[in-house]
């Protein structure tokens, strides 16, 4: 072996870091953006969809 095969490790090292941040950072967003996107519709409408309901009722009078 060679002493010399340490920088070809350290570009390895480096490449398998920035995997394991980029698979986290998707994994979270995986996890976390549905959970506010369906929070923050579903918030929304429920507010403005909620009108009352009301009902004319004709009386005659006999």
């Amino acid at each position: 072996m060679h002493s010399n095969t340490q920088s070809a490790n350290s570009a390895d090292t480096y490449s398998h870091r920035l995997a394991e941040i980029v698979g986290t950072a998707i994994g979270l967003l995986t996890l976390t953006l549905p959970l506010f996107v369906i929070g923050h519709y579903s918030s929304s409408s429920v507010q403005n969809d909620q009108l009352p309901i009301t009902y004319n009722v004709k009386t005659n009078a006999d």
